[in-house]
């Protein structure tokens, strides 16, 4: 119900060696999600350095739209559209998640401890999705880059149908290694539907006959290794996992076959 809130949110300050935090309490509890992101929103402007929500249960929208770099920590599991349209801050789940994360998310990074649902960074343009286990369906939907602008998500487990579905630019990454469920597929059928941009790194390798026919799979070249290698320590780092160990399977790359696969359904504009 709305204005179900029954705790106050908690500040106080935080003495480290160099600096000082400002850091924000909340037990959200019963608060009404919109409540809830208007706490977050008042802190956020206020100057907070770091929000922590405790018992987060279901509430939609957290972090959207937040462009300061705060870090949020989020025990329970958020609702849909976390992240959406953010631009710098850290939101950090220590469970599972569910859809629609970072959807066109510009900046910032999401790091899930779990498992995350369907249509992960839907238009992402930037910044970065880490999940440590498995993803949904259709994830990387849509991903695009510009210039300097280059979202990347890694899944560390498997991933359902549709996997980089109309992807235009990013990098997807798919581990295939930290799942609930071993004796699952790595990953769906459709596996890069309509992807005209971007890049797809897999670990172990891809099953072929599930990929779409607009993509093809490649060996990876030294500036890719270099490029792997880079986003799987930082994904690494932030799990606190083992990145030679991750790294020391053979990785393919897929790529789209064209920047227009459906070009030919179109027809000539008349002069």
């Amino acid at each position: 119900m709305p204005g179900a809130q029954s705790r106050k949110p908690h500040l106080e300050l935080v003495l480290h060696p160099k600096f000082v935090e400002l850091v924000m309490k909340i037990d959200a509890q019963g608060i009404y999600y919109r409540d809830l992101n208007n706490t977050i929103r008042e802190a956020v402007q206020a100057g907070t350095d770091r929000i922590e929500l405790d018992n987060v249960n279901g509430q939609y929208f957290i972090g959207d739209g937040i462009n300061k770099p705060v870090t949020i920590t989020i025990n329970g599991v958020p609702g849909n559209d976390l992240a959406a349209f953010m631009n710098g801050a850290t939101i950090i789940v220590n469970e599972n998640a569910q859809d629609n994360i970072g959807n066109t998310m510009n900046a910032g990074k999401v790091v899930v401890h779990g498992h995350a649902g369907d249509v992960l960074g839907y238009g992402m343009r930037g910044g970065r999705i880490f999940i440590k286990k498995d993803v949904g369906y259709r994830v990387g939907i849509h991903m695009k880059s510009y210039l300097e602008n280059r979202p990347v998500l890694i899944a560390g487990g498997k991933a359902g149908d549709f996997f980089g579905e109309y992807m235009a630019g990013g990098v997807l990454i798919l581990l295939g290694m930290f799942t609930d469920d071993p004796a699952k597929d790595k990953h769906g059928y459709l596996f890069g539907t309509g992807m005209h941009g971007g890049v797809i790194y897999v670990r172990g390798g891809v099953d072929e006959s599930r990929l779409a026919k607009e993509v093809g799979v490649f060996e990876l070249d030294d500036n890719d290794m270099a490029e792997l290698e880079g986003y799987v320590r930082e994904y690494c780092a932030d799990f606190e996992l083992d990145a030679k160990d991750v790294l020391k399977e053979r990785f393919v790359k897929v790529l789209p076959r064209s920047k227009r696969p459906y070009g030919n359904m179109y027809c000539i504009m008349p002069k």
